[in-house]
């Protein structure tokens, strides 16, 4: 069930009604938004509930014994229980083929043709998010930082509840497992506030993000047949479509939480107003890089054991979490690219070197996204070769006549991002957060807000595009 679907709209205003008409009895109230979350996952494919199902048993069993074993011997077991059971449902339905793709291509070099091992496996929508919040939950316990849950209702709604089991945000135990546990209020602030970011996040996916993705996929599904121009065209609009796309489903998810009474982390922070790839880093799906950074690059060392492990960290970081996008050398140069690039970063950051580029400092904007565009060619090209092919292109410079292809889908996509750039330059001078932009909004400009919006949504929806990182 996709939230920019008539079907979702239908079942969430079911689910509204039901949820604040049994507000007075908590318990029930989690179990309806439970079930609602099956149900909301089960319209892909119900057989994969029983791997989100296996998944909840086992960490709110690991969380437990954790928590009680009096021996440090037996807290890492079933931290390696909860690990082992994770990685490893990640890794046979996300990794499995990748992996022995790439072991039968390393022995043809040696003359051995190994039998075909792959398996015809479907990858479970979501699997790579709730693991990791999943994951955070007994990682938080071990460290002694979170105490478990005793309600196996609170956890099983914790993992699956559907405005983030999709795609996100990855919500720490520490932020949603309370909320889940106590009593919520409707509140109309935050009714409004929710209410604007649905629509943007709608208008950012339906109007913007898709209206792009036309252009895009026609260049990308035959980069050979282009010049630099029209590769490079195309590529600066796949970084406002990806960037529209998940920032969208981000603004519902959230949006929608408010709804409900949940207060949801900010995911996204106006990334592409970045003078530094670090910076991009803190405001890019934040809910990831953050899981990254204390999960995987303080537990590796962070900055603590000396600048080169420091270089070897955020290398590793990056490189792993471009692998956890998908299971393509794509997405590990691509993470590749962005590990190098902030470890450069960071050996510019010191006094000696700051003061030298700090007159500079403005095209700091410039040159990050430049970076972020170059890195996206291999996020979306459908190959290695293509994707290196891209980028020789690029650097070809041979800047002639761009593909024009449908004339109103051109002329819409640069009118439509012009709009979408202007709203976020607006946000960014005014440092507001989109999140609390609906508070500070009377009664009057959130009909007139919500009507406009509603009326452009409803002209250019045709069908319910898949958002882009439901396939991560």
């Amino acid at each position: 069930m996709l939230f920019n679907s008539i079907e979702f709209s239908v079942f969430f205003l079911i689910v509204f009604i039901l949820y604040w008409g049994i507000n007075r009895n908590l318990k029930v109230q989690n179990i309806l938004l439970l079930i609602s979350s099956y149900i909301f996952y089960g319209w892909w494919d119900w057989r994969f509930l029983s791997l989100i199902i296996l998944s909840s048993i086992i960490d709110f069993t690991a969380g437990a014994k954790i928590h009680a074993a009096t021996h440090q011997k037996d807290r890492k077991a079933w931290l390696m229980v909860s690990l082992i059971a994770n990685l490893g449902f990640l890794s046979i339905f996300k990794y499995y083929n990748f992996f022995v793709e790439s072991f039968s291509d390393m022995m043809n070099l040696f003359g051995w043709q190994p039998n075909d091992l792959t398996l015809n496996i479907i990858l479970p929508v979501g699997i790579s998010f709730y693991t990791f919040q999943t994951l955070s939950y007994t990682l938080d316990i071990y460290r002694k930082e979170f105490e478990p849950t005793k309600s196996i209702i609170s956890f099983f709604t914790y993992i699956a509840f559907f405005p983030q089991l999709v795609a996100g945000p990855i919500e720490r135990a520490a932020n949603l497992l309370p909320q889940i546990e106590k009593k919520r209020i409707f509140n109309k602030e935050w009714f409004n506030a929710g209410i604007v970011q649905i629509l943007t996040g709608l208008f950012r996916k339906i109007v913007i993000a898709d209206t792009l993705g036309i252009y895009v996929d026609s260049v990308y599904q035959n980069l050979e047949v282009h010049n630099s121009s029209t590769i490079a065209l195309a590529t600066f609009f796949y970084a406002f479509q990806i960037y529209y796309d998940f920032s969208g489903y981000s603004d519902i998810a959230i949006g929608t939480a408010k709804l409900l009474g949940f207060k949801f982390h900010q995911n996204f922070n106006l990334p592409y107003f970045s003078k530094s790839l670090t910076e991009f880093w803190r405001k890019w799906h934040m809910s990831l890089s953050f899981w990254l950074r204390d999960y995987l690059y303080i537990s590796l060392g962070g900055n603590r054991k000396g600048i080169k492990i420091t270089y070897r960290n955020l290398l590793l970081t990056m490189l792993l979490g471009g692998l956890w996008h998908g299971s393509s050398f794509n997405f590990i140069i691509w993470g590749g690219i962005h590990g190098v690039v902030l470890s450069i970063e960071k050996y510019l950051n010191s006094e000696k070197y700051m003061a030298k580029i700090r007159g500079f400092a403005p095209l700091g904007y410039v040159i990050t996204f430049f970076v972020v565009l170059i890195a996206w060619i291999f996020f979306r090209a459908p190959s290695l070769e293509s994707a290196l092919y891209a980028v020789r292109e690029i650097f070809a410079f041979d800047f002639n006549m761009p593909f024009i292809g449908d004339i109103n889908v051109l002329v819409n996509s640069f009118l439509l991002l012009a709009l979408g750039i202007s709203f976020d330059l607006f946000l960014f001078k005014k440092k507001k957060a989109l999140e609390h932009l609906g508070k500070t909004f009377k009664p009057l400009e959130i009909v007139l807000f919500s009507t406009v919006l509603v009326l452009i949504i409803s002209l250019f929806y045709s069908t319910s595009n898949n958002f882009i990182y439901f396939q991560f």
